[in-house]
């Protein structure tokens, strides 16, 4: 091993192990963030106001320094808030008897246009997983035009083995819903309408629903921009009922869609849909505090440790419960950088690099707040070293293995093995790459614009529990917590583990911050380019 990396190593594990990181303040904060006086942390609403300066003073408390707007904590994040009203209407139109499609019941969705009043009525064309990719020589279009149309598609990508297509078992950014609405829209749709399937989804209808079927954070609309009328979902069985129409049926289509070959159908039909939207200008904000660093040379670069405030807020209740606390997402990441931020301060001799603490708004929306900042950054991104994500942990005690997937793709992806193995971690694949989780969390929004960034979690594998008890658990939580109410605190949780994290994720900022060069992405990375854009050169 070069003896500079060697130095920056050892000193960062010294800083790390004197850090007074510890299990019983994250679990103290967890609690607090996901507690009914939140109201669910929703976006634009009281429980943010209350969230929000919850963390500004844990912040301050923590003599960590304001690094927002006008000297303040806070980064205004202007957004649209979008909200279908219940008396939405979706009907299909073809051979036979119409089809009627009940909101909430059989489709969610919202319209771009930020409108109150948007209806479209046009023919459906389905599209496979309307994906064009031309350095995998996929075209799901073909030379179809679907101008003026409704697109009706699946999410996900084709399934495949073969590592070289769409990254094999790996979901890229083209199986996120996201991309999917961003093609359709390119593409001159009126409306783009996914057909769910948990398999294709990665999670069920009821995570859909509760999702989709509150107000929506968008970005403001450029005069004139185009929009999509409608951006929805239908139920497997309501899409069962629309392709019946037209002779087809959802796993048939699906099957049709995984060929290369594969060519739009016009299903005959035509989609019509009223949506009555409530629109209102939310006013949000991310939360940013900055622990300058000592070296006058390297102290105007940072490393970015970051985690999203909000959840789901108030909603359609389950069981009797309305509150969607989100105390493993994301209460747990947020305590776990509260912690971090604190034992930062706290060093007695400050890392070269400055450390910026940034807990963004409106992840659950399509990473809005993390967005927000990368277009206007605190720390330019060609200045920036690494930005470290913590999104939703599972307090089960201590763990055996860490998943930091992303980082290999780096140049710090060396100091990332070091870390773990001077903790005892074994690292571990991503256990459900065809979930796409790296195109999913806030860090996306960082790598977009070059600077290196990933998400670390921990395993599946603890002390004293059965081999693989982290899977089991995180099946259970997605199958009946995630994006639920309840999603709640439990008093016999054990945040031993998140402690290890926690002092992990300072050890890797350590090493960040001390690096002799900046880290960059490998050759040939998708992301790449941007890096080299903001001046820094492998």
């Amino acid at each position: 091993m070069k003896p500079i990396l060697l130095f920056v190593m050892t000193a960062g594990l010294a800083a790390a192990q004197a850090a007074p990181i510890e299990a019983f303040r994250i679990r103290a904060h967890t609690r607090f963030l996901a507690s009914d006086l939140m109201e669910g942390r929703g976006v634009g609403g009281r429980g943010e106001l209350l969230a929000t300066e919850y963390l500004a003073t844990q912040l301050a408390l923590s003599r960590v320094k304001a690094a927002g707007d006008s000297g303040t904590y806070f980064q205004r994040v202007p957004l649209v808030g979008v909200e279908t009203q219940p008396a939405a209407r979706l009907s299909a139109a073809g051979k036979g008897n119409p089809a009627e499609f009940r909101w909430i019941e059989d489709f969610v969705g919202v319209t771009h246009r930020q409108q109150t009043q948007v209806s479209f009525d046009a023919e459906a064309v389905f599209v496979g997983h309307g994906i064009t990719a031309p350095e995998y020589n996929w075209d799901d279009f073909k030379d179809a035009d679907v101008r003026g149309k409704v697109v009706v598609l699946f999410t996900n990508e084709p399934q495949s083995e073969d590592p070289k297509l769409f990254g094999g078992r790996a979901l890229t950014y083209y199986g996120r819903w996201t991309y999917k609405y961003e093609e359709a829209r390119r593409r001159g749709a009126a409306a783009a309408i996914i057909i769910h399937t948990t398999p294709t989804a990665g999670y069920g209808w009821e995570v859909v629903r509760n999702s989709w079927g509150r107000e929506d954070p968008q970005v403001a609309l450029a005069a004139g921009a185009p929009a999509l009328a409608f951006a929805g979902w239908l139920t497997r069985e309501a899409g069962e009922r629309l392709l019946a129409m037209s002779g087809h049926g959802v796993d048939a289509l699906l099957k049709a869609s995984e060929a290369r070959g594969f060519r739009p159908i016009p299903l005959g039909v035509r989609l019509r849909g009223a949506i009555p939207s409530r629109v209102r200008k939310i006013e949000t904000r991310n939360v940013l505090g900055i622990v300058p660093g000592s070296d006058p040379a390297l102290g105007d670069e940072a490393v970015i440790f970051s985690a999203h405030w909000d959840h789901l807020g108030i909603g359609p209740a389950v069981n009797g419960d309305t509150i969607y606390n989100g105390a493993v997402d994301n209460a747990t990441g947020c305590a776990i950088l509260l912690e971090i931020a604190r034992a930062w301060a706290a060093l007695e001799t400050k890392p070269k690099r400055s450390a910026l603490f940034l807990f963004v708004t409106a992840e659950e929306g399509g990473l809005r707040g993390s967005e927000y900042y990368a277009a206007n950054p605190v720390i330019p991104p060609g200045k920036t070293a690494v930005a470290l994500n913590f999104d939703a942990f599972h307090p089960l005690g201590r763990t055996k293995d860490i998943v930091v997937s992303g980082s290999e793709r780096t140049t710090f992806r060396p100091m990332v093995e070091e870390a773990a193995r001077r903790f005892g971690f074994t690292i571990k694949p991503d256990p459900r790459p065809e979930q796409g989780s790296f195109y999913r969390s806030d860090h996306f929004s960082f790598a977009k614009v070059g600077i290196p960034a990933f998400s670390v979690h921990l395993g599946n594998e603890f002390l004293g529990k059965p081999p693989e008890y982290g899977a089991e658990v995180f099946k259970e939580f997605n199958a009946k917590h995630y994006h639920q109410p309840s999603d709640e605190f439990r008093e016999d949780w054990d945040f031993a583990g998140l402690e290890q994290v926690a002092r992990f994720g300072m050890l890797l900022g350590r090493m960040a911050a001390t690096a002799a060069r900046l880290p960059t992405w490998n050759p040939g990375d998708e992301f790449l380019a941007a890096r080299e854009k903001s001046g820094v050169r492998p």
